[in-house]
């Protein structure tokens, strides 16, 4: 077993032969006197994307156009976010000026780009704003980004997600893989590469945490930390146990074929396939940004098997054809849980605290959207915007007043306004002024 600390990185480890698990800032250890290092005393800058896929159910998500500023009225679709309102901007009226599939709500989501930009090609992409913003935040984490996304994402257009592997795309406007199980994250993030899968698979069907092959040297740290780091380590331990326990059920699912009715609607059965899937991602996130092994999220949210886990008996396609009656039924429930997920993730985030006393949401630029507006109209994208890191005022209802203003101008601001130096990015035609207005 090697030390705990492993010099020269002063990137705090616990190693074992089948875990590595890093550690948060911890005073103790004297982080704070390596400015040069990834964990540092002034806590990183980060980014989340999540996004929806399908559009949203625009009589209940959208704040009335004329209901601006901080006094609008919270939309009944947004309702569980009530007790965030003050952090959380809607910004309506942006768009990508070159989207044209209605089907393809996350494939040009981050990038802007124009599908036949290059002559003699049927389809052409370009980087996405998370592996831009990857290219500075990423130098000195253990993960340059990471991307999940939802089993059974397809490129069909099924699910509203359209062609790509996940949320992102690199240089060259190919799609970068994501990890698409939340039991996969937790392998990524928690397990030696050189431990075999069958291994691993087997500690979280046993309940066995990493933890425990690395307790020795956890204990050893442990007697070296004050008060207050002593309760941060425990408490990022706690949240490690938790997402295992809830992990080793899943683990027993993952070779079980499942039935399928007509209608190609995913059983979720007892996995955690649906919405209890966005909670574990986020709890994974979360473990990610506490020891710093990434700045930059993208998250590939189910559509599908999220409405199926809800109850539904119809497909997400069929869903997103809403008027009124069932499908629109669904399409309110789906908004409402995602909500609520969003709500309990802004819950965690904001209790999860640096090393400086801020907490996580203070120094991240979150954002929940998707390209496409409702029944499959391209336009007024879905964008609502949190978190504190890009220095935006939140708390209000923000219109925007071209109503064909490049989405990518919220991509440019938040790259700008978290320290990022570019002058453009995609079609952009400048930041969004108002968002940094108080």
């Amino acid at each position: 077993m090697t030390s705990p600390l492993s010099p020269p990185s002063r990137r705090g480890f616990l190693r074992s032969s089948s875990a590595l698990i890093a550690l948060p800032a911890l005073e103790s250890l004297g982080f704070r006197r390596f400015a040069s290092a990834a964990l540092v005393a002034t806590p990183p800058k980060r980014f989340v994307f999540l996004g929806m896929g399908f559009g949203v159910t625009k009589e209940s998500w959208y704040p009335d156009q004329k209901d601006v500023g901080a006094d609008y009225t919270l939309p009944e679709g947004l309702a569980p976010l009530a007790r965030h309102r003050d952090d959380m901007t809607i910004v309506q009226n942006l768009a990508n000026q070159y989207n044209n599939e209605a089907h393809w709500g996350s494939t040009f989501w981050l990038t802007g780009a124009n599908r036949y930009g290059v002559p003699g090609q049927s389809f052409h992409n370009t980087i996405s704003v998370d592996q831009l913003a990857a290219e500075t935040l990423g130098k000195d984490t253990r993960f340059t980004s990471i991307q999940l996304c939802a089993k059974g994402n397809s490129n069909s257009g099924g699910d509203g997600h359209g062609p790509g592997l996940s949320l992102a795309w690199n240089r060259r406007g190919k799609p970068v893989a994501g990890l698409d199980t939340p039991v996969a994250a937790y392998h990524r993030l928690f397990s030696d590469e050189n431990t075999p899968l069958e291994e691993r698979q087997a500690r979280l069907l046993e309940q066995r945490s990493v933890l425990d092959t690395v307790m020795s040297d956890a204990k050893s740290v442990q007697r070296k930390l004050s008060k207050n780091d002593s309760e941060k380590i425990d408490e990022y331990f706690q949240s490690v146990r938790e997402i295992e326990v809830r992990l080793s059920k899943e683990e027993q699912w993952l070779g079980v074929e499942k039935k399928r009715p007509h209608d190609p609607v995913a059983e979720p059965g007892e996995s955690l396939l649906g919405y209890d899937e966005l909670f574990v991602m986020a709890d994974l996130m979360i473990a990610a940004m506490q020891v710093d092994a990434s700045r930059v999220f993208t998250y590939r949210m189910p559509v599908d098997t999220l409405i199926s886990s809800l109850g539904a008996g119809i497909s997400a396609h069929t869903m997103s054809h809403y008027s009124h009656g069932e499908r629109r039924d669904v399409s309110e429930m789906r908004d409402l849980h995602v909500a609520k997920f969003m709500s309990s993730f802004l819950d965690k985030l904001k209790a999860s605290k640096e090393s400086d006393g801020s907490s996580l949401y203070d120094n991240l630029s979150m954002t929940l959207g998707t390209n496409l507006f409702s029944v499959h109209t391209l336009r007024n994208c879905p964008t609502l915007v949190t978190g504190g890191g890009a220095g935006f005022t939140h708390g209000r209802s923000l219109v925007m007043s071209d109503p064909k203003t490049p989405l990518c101008n919220l991509w440019l601001s938040q790259l700008q306004g978290s320290g990022i130096s570019e002058d453009s990015f995609g079609d952009s035609t400048g930041v969004i002024d108002e968002l940094f207005v108080a």
